[in-house]
């Protein structure tokens, strides 16, 4: 166990891009037709609330990966699956078992998590700023 929490950030660091990345190939998916197509129906352009839920996966989950503004965008694409959850999901059935909202709860959480813990390390914004570093996490005053 001391070597994770020696390790914390670069753990951080990589739970953020695997999710930011996912995320984003949701949204490439459903804008772009690729990695297998969106899962329905292709959503118009500017339709509420697919459209803009795959330009907030696409861009909220490209940000978060390379670690630029990635408090803000992690709340954003948290509170799009919040949303997606309770206005898509839960009116089907009440567990995300049961109604097909695995993804979107285990996204939602997955951001919260990663807002309240900043970007760990190997940030973009590190590389464009060396002096300063990526953010730390809130717990990281030992």
């Amino acid at each position: 166990m001391e070597a994770l929490e020696k390790n914390r950030d670069h753990v951080i660091a990589l739970f953020r891009i695997v999710v930011g990345l996912l995320f984003a190939c949701h949204g490439a998916a459903t804008l772009f037709d690729v990695l297998g197509g969106p899962h329905g129906t292709k959503p118009d352009v500017a339709a509420w609330p697919g459209w803009w839920a795959a330009v907030i996966q696409l861009f909220g989950g490209a940000l978060v990966l390379a670690g630029v503004a990635t408090r803000p965008a992690a709340l954003l694409c948290s509170g799009s699956m919040a949303y997606a959850y309770f206005v898509e999901h839960q009116s089907d059935a009440l567990f995300p078992i049961e109604n097909g909202g695995e993804a979107a709860a285990m996204f939602c959480w997955s951001f919260l998590l990663i807002a309240a813990l900043g970007p760990g390390r190997w940030t973009l914004t590190s590389v464009a700023r060396p002096g300063r570093g990526g953010e730390r996490p809130v717990a990281a005053g030992r």
